[in-house]
């Protein structure tokens, strides 16, 4: 999914993505909504059918582009998260690279049969400026990448 250019610059690259295993909550509410909450609206009402069914449409193709829309990436200044489909819902978190601890993952029995990990990357200062994001396909890549970069960074004496 591309974004636009102010929601992330053109030198940025994205590291992580959600995961397919983030879209089997939104198959789980689509198989309640359609499976289960049309078929009791039908025996109410049929106008209430109608209803539900347009309700969870839109609940549930809501909740699709919300979760297509997570990116995790970095640039030369930082490593930064955009989310968002709503445009006052729209929005960027980061950690600079001047400020970051370190990357982590969650490793299990799930996240390495799945590959879907829950990627930490911490801030120096404040818990409340980490990122924290579940479901990350690829996300221990992710997290080796963003280590390599910012030892590389503290090397150079880029970082301090």
């Amino acid at each position: 999914m591309e974004l636009d250019k102010a929601a992330r610059p053109a030198q940025a690259r994205v590291i992580g993505v959600k995961s397919w295993l983030a879209y089997a909550g939104v198959l789980a509410l689509a198989v309640l909504l359609f499976f289960v909450a049309l078929p009791l609206a039908f025996h109410w009402n049929e106008m209430a059918a109608a209803g539900v069914l347009g309700a969870s449409a839109l609940i549930v193709g809501y909740q699709f582009l919300q979760v297509r829309s997570v990116q995790l990436y970095y640039d030369e200044v930082g490593v930064w998260v955009v989310s968002g489909v709503l445009p006052w819902a729209k929005g960027v978190q980061g950690v600079k690279w001047r400020d970051m601890d370190d990357a982590t993952y969650v490793n299990g029995f799930v996240s390495w049969a799945t590959r879907s990990y829950t990627v930490r990357i911490g801030h120096r200062f404040t818990k409340e400026s980490e990122i924290v994001l579940h479901h990350i396909a690829r996300g221990r890549q992710a997290v080796e990448t963003i280590n390599a970069l910012h030892q590389q960074m503290i090397r150079s004496g880029a970082v301090d």
